[in-house]
């Protein structure tokens, strides 16, 4: 695994869960991690004590994405004196379960806008920003995205528009920029606590994921070689399959 030391990333949702995980795994690598939060605070700051405590440069922006053309301005602005980026992780994401007839405009926005909307401005900036040719995108999706159901209609959709657009602008911005996705499955509980439902019923590999399968799959594609691009790897024990 090559270093990623000296090499800026910028990471969305990075002040907890996953995306703490992925900066803290980035940091570890050597890599300058760019971190964005939405509204978690005291989490963020203390991400970022972590990550300092590598021996790695951080940088904290704050933007709520669910006002997608203030959060970008915020983002470019932040980012203009902060040199050429390695990569962009677009891992920050609204996850609710709203089912076709009960999803009213505001969740459906506030998903797209999240979900997709962010995304997708977000890797014009990178395009403009990015390190050229090396640079590489990794949206962060999940296996729903390739098998749309009934659950969490909103998400679904959103994150199944940006499976979409990893592939469209993996041709768009190749040969410079890579991109590519990780669907995941079962990670993470809840962060509501609701543990009632036994979502590893129905994967093939019967367990929840470790998060140093996470980090492996994160740093391999931070490292991969640029004629990979435009692929989705599935982080999901086969539950795409069944």
């Amino acid at each position: 695994m090559n270093s990623l030391a000296g090499k800026k990333i910028l990471i969305t949702g990075a002040s907890r869960r996953i995306g703490k995980h992925l900066a803290l795994a980035a940091a570890k690598a050597g890599a300058s991690i760019i971190m964005h939060y939405g509204h978690s605070n005291t989490d963020a700051l203390d991400t970022a004590r972590q990550i300092k405590e590598l021996g790695v440069n951080v940088e904290v922006i704050q933007a709520d994405f669910n006002d997608p053309l203030k959060a970008i301005s915020t983002i470019k602005d932040a980012l203009d004196q902060s040199g050429d980026l390695y990569a962009l992780v677009n891992n920050a994401s609204l996850f609710q379960s709203i089912k076709f007839l009960d999803t009213s405009f505001d969740d459906w926005q506030k998903h797209m806008n999240i979900n997709l909307t962010m995304p997708f401005l977000l890797s014009q900036l990178f395009a403009e920003k990015a390190v050229r040719p090396g640079g590489k995108i990794i949206n962060f999706l999940d296996w729903r995205a390739l098998r749309p159901g009934r659950d969490h209609f909103p998400y679904t959709i959103a994150k199944a528009a940006l499976a979409a657009m990893t592939k469209s602008t993996a041709i768009a911005l190749a040969p410079d920029i890579t991109v590519n996705g990780i669907a995941f499955g079962a990670i993470l509980p809840p962060s509501d606590g609701n543990t009632n439902v036994d979502v590893t019923k129905d994967v093939p590999a019967r367990r929840w994921a470790d998060l140093m399968e996470v980090s492996d799959i994160f740093l391999f594609l931070l490292n991969a070689p640029s004629y990979i691009t435009g692929e989705i790897i599935h982080l999901d024990g086969g539950r795409h399959l069944v």
